[in-house]
């Protein structure tokens, strides 16, 4: 589909004046060619009322629907008093009916009078209060409605950012091509920056739109807040998966959380500010990396240390956190604990010159801890202080993130968070450069994403959000439906053991980094998916101004009914809506192409064959099939399904790699080390391989061409005569010079079998020994056959004790390295066996020669 007709089909019917006027530009553009500076002129000056007239329009419209939301919140605040005062004059008049505050807001009880109408009067008042609980329940009922306009608006106002911004970045470029004159360097530089709409921050909205929700959903009694929901648990431990959400989703995601928890907000009675999500981390390493190594190779034990604030850089409270890995075998489970310290004092802690005894027993004086938790801080600030100047660590990487968690206060059961605007920043000196200047942390940026005065040689910025998904649930209960039904939607991807600090430290450090993580060579391709109509999470304006007792906004994981009112969902790549069809029964397709009957049982007849054969080669490359499901595989005729979904369906070569997106993440581990020897050294094989290749045909991932990206090596569908030419992809290649992580993992039960085929063989060796030495010291020295015999036992013996020692030797070295080969012998024990069986016969031949 071209973009032009694209938009018109996108784009929300009331505000369609006020959208990109792409196809007038590009007739503009067209209708004066050859092109002059006249012409040039007036294109640059229509551009720029087009720029101003979307970004006016988007202000002007954020600012009404944050009046709108401030209005209803009041009327909501209006509502809950009159209620509450009804229930007062219930429970007066009424102590005896049973009836319950709560019923008010469940409306699970009608009003009624129990005198029995005996009197007029109370018949009258009776009659006056039925009215006003009905009234206060039937506005309820439309104040839901009306957020759902209000969560639809937001909605379609990101949309109409992401589809006015790639109108301006298409048109820009369709320009210098067809004109040849080149105005996307002055465009992208001045005129974006005087209009940037396309930075708007819609966390204000979201957060002042949830509260509202919560509002309206729970009849004004929402969950009181509690402190141990938060942040300040010692010592906590959570089952967490992590996704990556491209940026067009984001919005579209957060809209679709918030109908089922409520951004969790810690002060309710201050104003939403972008310093409140704000977090920043600092982790520490030394020169070798160790913390680095320890938590990508998931040893046991594996720590990572940082320090970690709330907001802005002026805050004086500094979270000091150590995060431990445990293997499963232990028993234990991974924990991260943390304590607080004043930022004036990090320093000297840092350099062994101050401890936090003092300040731990005061709280104990206060009655704020008790003596064992104390204790407990104590041993932690002190271990971690000690670990700090023994191993030589220093700051090495610095994270920031805005962050918007979803959960009901005071219930930890399911929490919800999401990271935007990902950042890493080297804060190391291992190239000379001491970046903190002596001191434990930069001092020359704050929060002020995107950082500019960061050289980019020195930041990473992730294209994606990561949502984490941290659940407490009982054993053998399944997550909630809407959770299950959101992370297998279009909105995510799953990335397990995905960690900022390792993505941070394997792409800005480089030269010091040999191992990388699975992830890092596979950012390059797109983790957009097509939107089907069993993973399309639906934000739905209203149909109706009729009132029902069900929430209009209730969010579907379906497609919607035919209507006379048009759907809103999420925005989709071009591209995306034939792929869309392509999933769906072979009616909709008819219905969709408008071909045929022969000749679209004919094109189905040649792209199942087309599928057979690709699944067929699929097969032949399941060695080098990559353990992850971030890579869309799309044919050149646009069919398309995510990574995630064909591993799981097709997978008959390896069931070890299929991931449930909502597994724990040790989950992955177990699956990843269910890979024998045999194929992760293929895996090495193949890898090496695509290094040695041209990186242009080798090493890059076709993906879809027309992805609307604000890349510059995007294709315009208009421009491209030969449409989408997108491929299946089924292998990726490490960096030059480096090699992949793949998680191993080494129980003690390997260990053990490594030692007991040791003292079997040695056991063996030792019984040969002894027959040769009692060959030697009771046969005749003038005996010839039995002389030889003993020596060939003795040769074996020799040779069973080195085998069993160096094999010992050997295997533990590369269990100890965590190294993927093959340990399995399949020429040693042959060896043995046949001089074993040589000796025998030799001594049998010589003995029988002699009769």
């Amino acid at each position: 589909m071209k973009f032009g007709r694209r938009i018109k089909d996108s784009r929300y019917a009331e505000w369609a004046d006020q959208y990109i006027d792409y196809g007038g530009l590009k007739k503009q553009i067209k209708s004066h060619l050859p092109w002059n500076d006249t012409a040039e002129a007036d294109f640059v000056q229509s551009l720029k009322n087009e720029l101003a007239k979307c970004e006016k329009f988007q202000r002007e419209k954020s600012e009404e629907l944050m009046s709108k939301i401030t209005t209803l919140e009041k009327e909501v605040l209006g509502l809950v008093e009159k209620a509450g005062l009804q229930e007062d004059d219930d429970d007066e008049d009424d102590d005896d009916n049973g009836r319950t505050p709560g019923d008010v807001e469940r409306h699970v009880e009608s009003h009624r009078d129990d005198d029995g109408g005996s009197d007029d009067d109370d018949d009258d008042d009776g009659a006056s209060s039925d009215i006003s609980v009905d009234a206060i329940e039937e506005r309820f009922r439309e104040l839901e409605e009306e957020v759902a306009v209000l969560v639809a608006d937001v909605h379609d106002l990101a949309l109409f950012t992401k589809l006015n911004f790639t109108g301006f970045i298409k048109i820009v470029k369709k320009h210098d091509k067809l004109t040849g004159f080149s105005l996307k360097p002055t465009f992208n530089k001045e005129f974006l920056e005087r209009h940037p709409f396309y930075r708007m921050n819609y966390d204000p909205l979201i957060v002042k739109l949830s509260k509202l929700f919560d509002l309206v959903r729970t009849r004004g009694h929402p969950v009181e807040g509690d402190s141990s929901a938060g942040g300040s648990q010692n010592a906590f431990v959570r089952s967490t998966t992590k996704y990556w959400v491209h940026d067009e989703n984001i919005v579209p995601l957060k809209l679709a959380i918030m109908k089922h928890l409520p951004v969790l907000v810690f002060d309710s009675n201050k104003e939403f500010s972008k310093a409140d999500s704000a977090i920043t981390s600092i982790y520490f390493d030394n020169e070798e990396l160790e913390l680095y190594l320890g938590r990508l190779e998931k040893t046991e034990g594996a720590e990572a240390i940082r320090m970690r604030w709330y907001g802005d850089v002026t805050g004086i409270t500094i979270f000091v956190e150590r995060k431990t890995h445990r293997e499963d075998w232990t028993g234990e489970k991974s924990v991260k604990e943390r304590f607080v310290i004043k930022e004036d004092k990090m320093n000297a802690y840092l350099a062994g010159h101050y401890t936090m005894d003092d300040e731990f027993d005061a709280l104990v004086k206060k009655g704020k801890k008790t003596e064992k938790e104390v204790e407990g801080m104590k041993q932690l600030a002190n271990e971690i202080q000690y670990a700090i100047i023994t191993r030589k660590l220093r700051p090495v990487m610095r994270t920031f993130y805005n962050r918007t968690a979803f959960q009901l206060p005071g219930n930890a059961s399911v929490r919800i968070s999401l990271d935007t605007e990902l950042t890493m920043v080297r804060e190391d000196n291992f190239d000379g450069n001491d970046r903190t200047n002596g001191n434990w942390r930069r001092t020359d940026f704050g929060i002020d994403h995107p950082f500019n005065n960061i050289p980019s040689s020195e930041k990473e910025l992730f294209p994606y959000g990561v949502l984490e998904v941290k659940l407490a649930t009982k054993v053998g209960e399944e997550p909630p439906q809407w959770i299950r039904d959101l992370i297998n939607s279009h909105l995510v991807e799953a990335v397990p053991k995905f960690s900022k600090f390792i993505h941070g430290c394997a792409s800005l450090l480089p030269e010091r980094v040999d191992l990388v993580p699975f992830w890092l060579p596979q950012m390059d391709q797109d983790i957009r998916k097509p939107v089907s109509a069993k993973s399309r999470v639906l934000i739905e304006r209203p149909h109706s101004n009729a009132h029902s007792s069900a929430s209009a906004t209730t969010s579907a994981i379906h497609s919607p009914a035919r209507s006379s009112q048009p759907s809103y969902h999420e925005p989709v790549s071009e591209g995306e809506e034939d792929e869309e069809f392509l999933i769906a029964t072979a009616k909709n397709e008819d219905e969709h192409l408008r071909l045929p009957p022969g000749a679209a049982a004919e094109a189905r007849a040649a792209r199942d064959f087309r599928e057979k054969k690709l699944r067929d080669e699929a097969n032949l490359q399941a060695s080098s099939a990559r353990p992850t499901a971030n890579a869309q595989k799309i044919n050149g005729n646009g069919d398309s399904r995510s990574e995630l979904e064909r591993r799981n369906s097709n997978n008959k070569y390896d069931p070890s790699l299929r991931i449930d997106p909502l597994a724990s993440s040790d989950r992955f581990d177990k699956n990843v080390s269910l890979l024998d020897a045999k194929s992760l050294k293929k895996l090495n094989e193949a890898v090496a391989a695509r290094q040695g290749k041209d990186g242009k045909k080798g090493g890059q991932t076709p993906i879809q061409e027309d992805s609307e990206d604000e890349d510059e090596h995007e294709v315009d569908q208009e421009e491209d005569e030969q449409g989408d030419q997108v491929i299946y992809v089924d292998q990726f290649r490490a960096p030059p010079g480096k090699r992949i992580a793949v998680p191993v993992r080494v129980e003690p039960k390997v260990v053990f079998a490594a030692e007991r085929t040791f003292l079997k063989w040695s056991h063996f060796a030792i019984l040969l020994s002894g027959v040769s030495i009692a060959l030697l010291n009771f046969i005749d020295p003038k005996d010839s056959v039995g002389m030889i015999s003993a020596l060939l036992f003795t040769i074996t013996a020799l040779m069973s004790i080195t085998y069993s020692g160096g094999m010992y030797a050997y295997r533990i070295m590369k269990l100890r390295k965590r190294m993927a080969i093959d340990y399995h012998d399949k020429y040693g024990p042959t060896l043995l066996c046949a001089a074993l069986i040589g000796s025998v016969l030799v001594n049998l031949v010589l003995r029988l020669r002699e009769l």
